[in-house]
């Protein structure tokens, strides 16, 4: 039996609480053109301009102002966006949906408020001022209580502010500056989170030099990078750049030509950003060291004329120690950029959501890979839906924190364009990214290329135990590649998949068939891991290394300075105000810190990786057999990672910041722990 056929009578019209319709939409939620022209978003999906996976039907009416925008909810009433009602969250996770809308109201307080919280001024003096955000929280200014309270329900108000005898917005201590506060700044833990950090999967190694772009030459000229022999080749510890090429020594975090093209309208924003490339060394030791930053702007004379570069190398002493402190915080913006809007939402949030969708239409709740995939799904539908309204949406938080502002989801949308499902699968990935090759005697079938890679070495341990249990249970119920052929449930979800929820994908050819056992596996095998060990790594520790703003800025508001300038001047006599003023603005500093402090908590009711929330899941003694040697393999992993953790040889599982990396570490308690592997995508 197929569950949930979208009924005649529900094609129209919004759908309600009590209905049960999974059905598909164009991203044309985002936008709110009835609030103004300032507040239109383009519709994502559905084109060659914007392709983008398809999101979860709510029928809402469309905007009055346009007739290809669906109407938004309030703010108040987000708790009660649609979704098919087995997709909602329990109560529990309702409340933590709760908390995070609260600590998110102070983007949509009145401005005479906000005046108020941030006392007439958007910026920090000092470190030690941030600081006092988690030791002592803010003082709240004179007249907030009293004008806060009478127009303000009273819960939100005792939550929102701690009338508990706390200050206003005490922040937990992250992880990055709880051992010590100016680890941050070290070229050491700067590097080491590219490998164990909330962005660990855009690192790629160096094939050639100088690094060239694969931008069409005729819209955007040359775009090959400035980066010389000179400005490396003496950092290289004696070899040339030909030898450290040939010998896996140098990498680079390459946000360039992923910018570039959406540069030139961000920088007419409030950002002023650029677009870069850092080259890091492999160390004899294992840890990478950041060798030169290239940072570049358009051309002021028109994109087809290429662009004008500058490229900064390390330095300790004066003023230049600071030039470079600076040119490493663009290339964090890059990245916390990259980090937010592909590797966090379109690879895992957004990408999901069709599986779910096309699972529910074309499987029944019996068929075995529904019964397998089914915890891997809870609560997605919901947690997007619930973004749509506060976090992606126009004027939403993504758009007040991250430095491409109301580009944001476009530029997300850009790179759709390049997305394939068998990429994301971990062992494909790393090979792609050239930090790891085949190999057969390998334990997980590829060898790195950064030995001491913490990402991807727990990763390939979580990959081949779910790829081990995912064989387990479809090799008990497809024997062979002709039951896989004639599963017509099977086929249709995988065929619905393809040509409805990713249907501005549906022509490229490298989409598995799903006419063997080995495509079933290797896909479930990618569909789990995104689910679970991708999102948690890039999710669960957003606190602990984002939520010190200065160590992973989201934006930049300020060119670097210029010698002969004020700017200039300042950052010379008083460097840390200079990149408060640049990189911290006071709001969408306080906004970003409440955000990623609830999305990196673990409710009550967390299911972790292994876990059922049920025993009568299934009565096959061969499956549940399956079931349990895939938790002690877990387990096995858990002791595995407390192991290599204590190992001092391996300097990038700990660092300067002394941070254990635990992100992929399956199990957890509750609340801000920094590990703990979830089945599914929900928050």
């Amino acid at each position: 039996m197929v569950v949930t056929i979208v009924h005649k009578s529900l094609e129209r019209g919004e759908l309600q609480e009590w209905d049960r319709v999974y059905d598909y939409a164009y991203y044309n939620d985002l936008g709110n053109p009835d609030k103004g022209p300032e507040y239109a978003r383009p519709v994502l999906g559905g084109s060659i301009e914007y392709p983008y996976p398809r999101r979860g039907r709510t029928g809402r009416p469309a905007t009055k102002t346009d007739p290809n925008t669906e109407s938004r909810l309030k703010l108040i009433q987000i708790l009660n966006v649609y979704v098919p009602r087995d997709e909602r969250f329990g109560p529990i996770k309702m409340s933590d949906l709760l908390a995070y809308v609260l600590k998110s109201i102070p983007q949509v307080l009145k401005p005479e408020i906000r005046d108020l919280l941030v006392g007439n001024k958007d910026e920090f003096e000092s470190m030690e001022e941030v600081l006092k955000l988690y030791e002592g929280g803010l003082e709240l200014p004179d007249g907030i209580l009293k004008y806060i309270s009478d127009s303000t329900p009273g819960e939100i108000f005792k939550e929102l502010f701690r009338t508990d005898g706390e200050k206003f917005l005490k922040f937990p201590v992250p992880q990055v500056i709880k051992e010590d506060k100016s680890a941050w700044r070290t070229d050491e833990e700067f590097a080491r989170e590219l490998l164990a950090g909330v962005n660990p999967v855009t690192i790629r190694r160096l094939q050639e030099f100088p690094p060239s772009s694969e931008l069409d030459r005729e819209a955007y000229g040359d775009q090959t990078s400035q980066i010389t022999k000179e400005h490396i080749e003496h950092n290289l510890n004696g070899l040339t750049i030909d030898e450290a090429i040939t010998n896996n020594k140098l990498f680079i975090l390459n946000h360039h030509d992923a910018w570039m093209p959406y540069l030139r309208r961000i920088n007419t924003t409030s950002t002023k950003a650029y677009a870069s490339r850092t080259l890091l060394f492999l160390n004899n030791d294992g840890t990478l060291k950041p060798i030169a930053i290239e940072l570049s702007l358009p051309h002021p004379d028109g994109d087809q004329f290429g662009c004008i570069s500058k490229v900064y190398t390390p330095s300790s002493q004066g003023v230049e120690s600071s030039i470079w402190q600076f040119a490493k915080g663009y290339a964090l913006v890059n990245d916390s950029g990259c980090h937010q809007l592909f590797s966090h939402w379109l690879r895992a949030h957004a990408v999901t959501e069709p599986f779910v969708i096309a699972a529910n239409r074309q499987l029944s709740v019996l068929h075995p890979i529904h019964k397998l995939l089914h915890p891997h799904f809870r609560g997605t539908m919901n947690a997007n839906a619930s973004a749509r309204q506060v976090l992606t949406n126009a004027g939403g938080v993504i758009e007040e924190i991250i430095f491409a502002s109301k580009f944001s989801m476009e530029w997300s949308s850009a790179m759709y364009k390049d997305w394939t499902f068998p990429d994301q699968a971990l062992p494909a990935d790393l090979i792609k990214r050239g930090v790891a090759v085949e190999d057969s005697s390998a334990s997980h079938g590829v060898r790195l290329l950064i030995e001491d890679y913490p990402y991807a070495a727990d990763g390939l341990e979580l990959w081949t135990a779910i790829k081990t249990w995912v064989k387990d249970y479809c090799s008990f119920y497809y024997k062979n590649d002709q039951m896989v052929q004639n599963d017509s449930e099977l086929q249709s979800w995988w065929k619905e998949l393809r040509e409805v929820g990713h249907s501005d994908k549906k022509e490229e050819p490298w989409w598995p068939k799903m006419q063997t056992c080995d495509e079933l596996i290797e896909s479930c095998t990618t569909i789990i891991y995104i689910a679970s060990a991708h999102h948690a790594a890039i999710n669960y520790g957003q606190y602990s290394i984002g939520g010190f703003v200065p160590n992973r800025p989201t934006l930049s508001r300020r060119f670097m300075p210029e010698e002969g300038t004020p700017e200039y001047e300042e950052l010379r006599t008083n460097p840390d105000k200079a990149f408060l003023k640049t990189f911290a603005p006071q709001l969408p500093t306080l906004l970003g810190m409440a955000t990623v402090e609830i999305l990196s908590r673990h409710p009550t009711d967390e299911l972790y990786l292994g876990q059922r929330d049920t025993a009568e899941w299934t009565t096959d003694a061969d499956i549940l057999q399956a079931s349990e040697e895939f938790k002690k393999n877990l387990e096995a992993i858990e002791a595995k990672i407390e192991k290599m953790n204590k190992d001092e040889r391996l300097k990038n599982r700990f660092g300067p910041a002394k941070i254990p990396y635990t992100l992929l570490y399956p199990s957890s308690e509750p609340g801000l722990t920094n590990k703990g592997v979830p089945t599914s995508i929900n928050i």
